[in-house]
């Protein structure tokens, strides 16, 4: 269950021995079955889709709690607001109303839209809601920048889902954009919005431009695609613009996603490196990204490697950047030769 639900009921609190602690993500859901339905709807609508669905399923799985989980659930959360401060709570609406009070709407709304914190426009909000299908046939007619911009908002997922629904001209020409793609205007937020009032009724933000999209971001969805699909849409990249095309590559398998190889890969990969590069390229690793690969070593070897990079200690980030990047280069070589697989989702079998 994501954090913001954690957070409403985390495991903890003062528990009888014999008892075991009621989880975080139970204990949310009693929560939530114990506020009016106005309480626990305006929890719900500022929730993510997913989290609204887990939270959903838990509540149906905890509704015939007894009256002693009730008080532990109650207890523990007292214990959990003690170390809170609610000062963010509604923050955004006190300090509207606190200018609105000492300057007038219309001085108010001036400086608000100075200071006030850019968000995305809230009626894009709706595009979180909705599934791949719609958001397709939503864009599908729509100008390929449209259909980038959107894209750009959605979670890689759902994006390389919608993409997927596309046709195969419209998916090339909108990972391009995607990966071009810089601040967008509000004319093109207007016309979402306008086709999200169409199609699902969002509220229009009136929001001003925002900044969104690049290679980062085309890289994501073309990780998440099948490898095939992936090609071909690079492919048709390069032939463009040579240099947009590497930078989507180069960004489409990086040092951290070492950590979703399999365990025989990833001894592969280690087998092939030097500890002149293993030892600055695992010293800015994530723990569990380290653990990983000297589990794929000899305990003798790990320990050995583990050893240098405690004596070595701090070292330059251009040199530990340098490492991670020769490894990189290193697995996509075995890649290459069919000696490992990296990156490139779905199902593809020969």
């Amino acid at each position: 269950m994501p954090d913001v639900l954690d957070t409403m009921a985390e495991e903890g609190g003062a528990a009888a021995p014999a008892r075991r602690p009621i989880p975080g993500q139970q204990a949310a859901a009693i929560l939530m079955l114990l506020f009016s339905e106005e309480q626990a709807a305006e929890i719900l609508a500022r929730l993510e889709p997913e989290e609204v669905r887990q939270l959903s399923e838990m509540m149906y799985t905890v509704a015939d709690i007894g009256a002693e989980d009730i008080n532990e659930v109650l207890d523990m959360f007292i214990d959990k607001a003690r170390n809170r401060t609610m000062l963010g709570y509604k923050a955004e609406e006190q300090i509207e109303g606190m200018l609105k009070r000492a300057l007038g709407d219309r001085r108010a709304e001036t400086m608000l839209t100075k200071i006030a914190p850019k968000k995305a426009g809230g009626g894009l909000e709706a595009l979180k809601w909705m599934d791949p299908v719609e958001i397709a046939l939503l864009v599908e007619h729509e100008h390929p920048q449209i259909a980038a911009v959107v894209l750009s908002f959605l979670k890689p997922e759902i994006a390389a889902n919608v993409l997927q629904l596309l046709p195969p001209e419209a998916q090339e020409d909108v990972v391009f954009r995607l990966a071009t793609l810089g601040p967008v205007s509000p004319e093109a937020i207007e016309t979402i919005e306008a086709l999200l009032v169409n199609q699902a009724g969002a509220p229009r933000s009136g929001g001003g431009a925002s900044s969104s999209g690049g290679t980062s971001d085309a890289a994501a969805i073309m990780n998440i695609i099948n490898k095939r699909e992936s090609q071909r849409i690079i492919k048709a990249v390069t032939k463009r613009d040579k240099d947009i095309a590497r930078r989507i590559e180069d960004e489409m398998f990086v040092f951290a996603d070492l950590i979703r190889l399999d365990a025989k890969d990833l001894g592969t990969l280690v087998r092939g490196l030097e500890s002149k590069l293993l030892v600055p390229a695992l010293k800015g690793a994530e723990d569990k990204l380290r653990d990983k690969m000297f589990g794929c070593m000899s305990s003798r070897a790990a320990q050995s490697i583990a050893d240098e990079i405690a004596d070595r200690g701090p070292m330059p980030m251009s040199e530990v950047l340098e490492a991670q990047r020769a490894v990189i280069q290193v697995a996509k070589r075995m890649a290459d030769a069919g000696d490992i697989v990296i990156g490139g989702g779905g199902d593809e079998y020969v």
